[in-house]
């Protein structure tokens, strides 16, 4: 599972704090930190691309920590907890007008007082809730024994994995209308179908549509819109790895089914499922069936080599770019593994699909 729309779901967080009267203007933040002591900092940050930058600091005194200021607006913000020069625990939140009291934990964290923050705090609670039972399968997985032995556990796991994804997509849909489900939103979008990005995109109230994110996803998923089942495939060029100019007109629209894989050798998922894709290029290659690589990776050598490694004998192409892949832009690729599948007219069959249900579509298309 793509575990990067939980990684704000699962920051470490908080308890239940006393706040003070903020008289009416700003916000105060009151809170405790579990193993917290007395001249500890504790940091209030905001992300800045893929950093946390310190905004405002408290000292804990008998105690407790504070932060005091004024906010025109809800805002996404992480406090921290600094011990021995490194960050103990970390939790998100709003930041907001009004009493926000914060526990700091190790375990069911929380923010409370204000109303996106008791918004969020129903959606963490459960998160934590089915993190915690995750956690008590996972450790009892023997990896000693051979997969099959683990087999009952892992499913068990897995499963919990999705309720978690469930309790995501509904705080989402629940909270659309308000800061928390548009952040949540902008952070898991990549892992919804069309339809319901399209249909969440919607429900957003025009006060958040000029968000720089939200009109960043906006425009991939009008891009993606346009290379869905029963679209023409949309061409680019980039070089292949001898250095020459290819363009994917080159191979697709061409009287065969292609797979348009997009892929990068750093890419963990792409690299397990690469088996899987050379045995169906073995099996189809001599019918009407090919393959194009697109990589996003932008270490040349460490893409050539990986054809070597995992034996990709198709065509490939990139432009080194990584994310900025030409390709990957005008197809809105959001993550890796992505597939599209076009006929041999070059109109688009399906995208998406791995393992199984990936197999089973090349073999009904391919005569």
């Amino acid at each position: 599972m793509n575990m990067k729309k939980l990684t704000y779901l699962f920051a470490a967080a908080t308890m239940v704090g006393v706040v003070a009267c903020s008289g009416g203007k700003g916000y105060v933040i009151s809170g405790t930190v579990d193993g917290g002591i007395d001249g500890d900092t504790v940091y209030l940050q905001e992300v800045a691309g893929r950093q946390l930058v310190n905004l405002d600091t408290a000292i804990i005194k008998n105690g407790k920590f504070e932060f005091k200021g004024i906010q025109d607006s809800t805002v996404y913000r992480y406090i921290s907890h600094e011990k021995n020069g490194q960050a103990a625990i970390r939790m998100d939140f709003f930041l907001e007008n009004g009493n926000i009291g914060v526990a700091l934990a190790q375990d069911n964290s929380s923010a409370t007082g204000t109303p996106n923050n008791a918004n969020y705090q129903l959606i963490r609670s459960q998160v934590d809730e089915l993190r915690k039972k995750a956690q008590e399968i996972y450790v009892t997985i023997d990896r000693s024994l051979p997969m099959e032995e683990n087999k009952a556990k892992i499913e068990q796991f897995q499963a919990i994995q999705g309720q978690v994804d469930d309790v995501a997509k509904q705080g989402v849909k629940a909270n659309i209308t308000n800061p928390v489900g548009v952040t949540l939103f902008k952070q898991s979008f990549y892992n919804n179908t069309l339809e319901e990005n399209d249909s969440l995109l919607n429900a957003i109230p025009a006060q958040y549509k000029n968000d720089e994110d939200i009109t960043k996803i906006q425009e991939a998923i009008d891009k993606q819109k346009l290379t869905q089942p029963g679209k023409k495939f949309i061409n680019f060029e980039m070089a292949n790895p001898e250095g020459k100019m290819v363009q994917l007109s080159d191979y697709v629209g061409q009287g065969k089914v292609v797979l348009i894989d997009f892929w990068a050798s750093w890419c963990g998922p792409c690299i397990k499922d690469m088996p899987e894709i050379v045995e169906l290029y073995k099996k189809y290659k001599g019918k009407d069936f090919n393959i194009v690589g697109v990589s996003l990776d932008k270490d040349g050598e460490a893409w050539k080599e990986a054809l070597k490694k995992y034996d990709m004998t198709w065509p490939q192409m990139s432009d080194l770019k990584g994310w900025q892949n030409e390709g990957a832009q005008l197809y809105a690729v959001n993550s890796i593994p992505c597939t599209v599948l076009v006929d041999g007219d070059g109109i688009i069959i399906a995208r998406n699909l791995r393992g199984e249900a990936l197999a089973e579509k090349i073999a009904e298309v391919v005569k």
